[in-house]
């Protein structure tokens, strides 16, 4: 293999590298996002559950 083919190799894995990189970064980013919104609506239910205690406590099935 010769010097040009090598760089072009090497250039195209770099890319790749960074590329990937870049989206990992952004999943990361998506994912911290979604645990947040997580947070705030569990804190959403506690304050309900704080209002209402009783809700969800009991099932009503009827045959």
């Amino acid at each position: 293999m010769d010097i040009p083919e090598l760089s072009m190799a090497l250039s195209a894995s770099k890319v790749q590298s960074d590329w990937g990189t870049a989206m990992l970064a952004n999943n990361l980013d998506a994912l911290a996002e979604a645990g947040k919104s997580i947070e705030e609506m569990m804190d959403v239910s506690a304050l309900e559950r704080s209002v209402n205690p009783n809700l969800g406590g009991t099932i009503d099935i009827r045959l």
